[in-house]
């Protein structure tokens, strides 16, 4: 299976090694993955995470804000006066099974959730790998390592009602992550995705796949190849909407930087090297949630 009509989000068959897979980062910043390896992530372990995800954030309060930042922005967001309608529970780094366990210990997870959440964060982890390294491949790069880069998952809940319908769930922004795989609800939809021209086009849930984002790191790793693509959540129906977002974040101690094969006289530097941590404090910092920060560090030529 290749793109869709040229007006919906690209569907990538994980079987295959498409060429779509570069134009879908390069004209949409997102893509749907069909046919990806169920021996890594299979549909069962899918809806087992979705049950123990729906019990985490069913928690009482004072429970879930036992989940406290370990970087900016990475523990429990309340509902607030910008997103009323959200609120998530955050793990970083689910590639450690010690982030793991303490993240599950403060929130008195059993141990059928333990295990369940080690299992799903190591099969989603494989999954970023293989595509990342597709990525690579797909721009004729070798030797790329993506392995030591941490990772960061958040647990999305939604709570529409009737006098929320056409309200904003989460405001427009763009992911600061290299890339996102996103788990969605199976039944209530909402997201949307900004494409090039500024339009929005809905992504409607579509049981057994995955949809992955790509977030600020992937336009500046990609020397601005790729598109940091812009997305929010929407009300359109009522009820509890639940999501599992997993990120992939930047280097913990090298710099952001894109490779020598994708700079030349052609194509410049167009970012200075940055610390992800930095990048990421910028952001939460003052508030640049659509990518403004990467305007903050461009080369000017």
């Amino acid at each position: 299976m290749g793109t869709e009509a040229k007006d919906s989000v690209p569907v990538i068959n994980m079987q295959d090694f498409p060429g779509e897979l570069i134009r879908a980062c390069e004209e949409w910043g997102c893509f749907r993955i069909v046919n990806f390896d169920s021996s890594i992530l299979s549909e069962t372990l899918m809806s087992e995470m979705k049950e123990v995800v729906r019990s985490l954030l069913d928690l009482p309060m004072g429970i879930k804000k036992r989940n406290v930042d370990v970087i900016a922005g990475s523990g429990y967001m309340a509902p607030s006066s910008i997103n009323p309608l959200y609120e998530a529970l955050g793990l970083y780094d689910m590639t450690s099974s010690q982030a793991v366990n303490d993240f599950c210990s403060n929130l008195d997870a059993t141990p059928h959730q333990r295990a369940t959440i080690l299992r799903y964060a190591k099969a989603v982890n494989k999954l970023m790998m293989d595509i990342v390294h597709k990525m690579g491949e797909g721009l004729g790069l070798i030797d790329i390592s993506f392995e030591d880069w941490p990772c960061q998952f958040r647990i999305n809940k939604y709570h529409f009602t009737p006098g929320t319908i056409g309200s904003p769930g989460v405001q427009l922004h763009t992911d600061s992550s290299f890339l996102t795989i996103l788990q969605d609800d199976e039944i209530i939809g909402g997201l949307e995705v900004m494409k090039r021209g500024g339009t929005f086009e809905a992504v409607d849930p579509c049981p057994g796949t995955l949809l992955v984002n790509l977030g600020d790191i992937a336009t500046m790793w990609s020397n601005g190849r790729f598109l940091n693509v812009k997305h929010r959540v929407m009300c359109k129906e009522t009820g509890v909407r639940v999501s599992i977002a997993s990120f992939l974040l930047g280097p913990s101690d090298a710099l952001v930087e894109a490779p020598e094969e994708l700079v030349d006289l052609e194509h410049p530097r167009l970012y200075v090297p940055f610390a992800y941590k930095d990048y990421r404090s910028l952001r939460v910092s003052e508030k640049l949630h659509t990518g403004e920060a990467l305007h903050r560090l461009r080369i000017e030529l």
